[in-house]
């Protein structure tokens, strides 16, 4: 672990106090690896004791990657109590608006960060703290100016309302070229996800039917399970297109 010195003066005298403080590191992923199941469970959290239990449920359905969104309060200490507890569990930070809450994540332990938008501060934080990072985009314009900034991994949102499948097929003309790969997110269930994977351009797919906040209220851990694992199953019988 990586000490950190804090100096702090004494409340007599005027001599200075050294405290030196540990916090365990933060291992962050490559991308490859973070999509290689080609899903990310995206769950919000209110209550940061049903956290571990909900990572648990993921990993019995077979995920080993998720997105807590920071909506809630309970977000970067339900992150910090998957990463002590479930190390086998890829833990990201979702709904990052602003610079702070990238550090936020970061420091709670987060192994990758997620924007529904194209924030430059953000991504500018994500860039410093060396963050795997996802940068939502909607239209060309967009897409090409994360291209330009260098991220070429991109959360495409709100996915259905945004034109779903058509919509991708049609970014895929002037932007497949460039290597850009997406991870759509929104209005997508087990029921259309099949549409999506056919896609060359998507890399994963992004999704919280599996782990509705309702199911995560009531402790529906089971239901988790078996939703998980009835979308897994669809993914191995989807091939990758290259």
């Amino acid at each position: 672990m990586r000490p950190v010195i804090r100096v702090t003066r004494g409340s007599i005298s005027s001599s200075l106090t050294a405290t030196i403080v540990y916090h365990p590191p933060t291992y962050f992923m490559n991308t490859e690896s973070i999509l290689k199941q080609r899903l990310l469970c995206i769950a919000v959290v209110d209550d940061p004791e049903a956290a571990v239990p909900l990572a648990e449920a993921l990993l019995a359905g077979g995920l080993r990657t998720m997105e807590i969104p920071f909506r809630t309060a309970a977000a970067a200490d339900s992150i910090k109590r998957i990463r002590r507890t479930l190390p086998e569990m890829a833990i990201g930070a979702g709904t990052l608006l602003a610079a702070e809450q990238v550090q936020r994540a970061v420091d709670a332990g987060a192994q990758f960060g997620v924007s529904p938008g194209l924030d430059e501060s953000v991504l500018a934080a994500a860039h410093k703290n060396k963050i795997p990072f996802f940068p939502g985009v909607m239209t060309p314009t967009e897409t090409g100016r994360a291209l330009d900034l260098g991220w070429k991994y991109l959360k495409f949102f709100p996915a259905e309302a945004a034109g779903g499948v058509a919509m991708l097929k049609a970014l895929a003309g002037p932007f497949a070229h460039t290597g850009v790969k997406f991870v759509p997110t929104g209005g997508i269930n087990a029921a259309n996800l099949p549409n999506y994977l056919a896609l060359p351009q998507v890399a994963a797919i992004g999704g919280s039917w599996m782990a509705g906040r309702k199911l995560v209220a009531e402790k529906a851990w089971s239901k988790i399970t078996a939703l998980t694992a009835e979308a897994i199953k669809v993914i191995s019988a989807s091939p990758v297109k290259n």
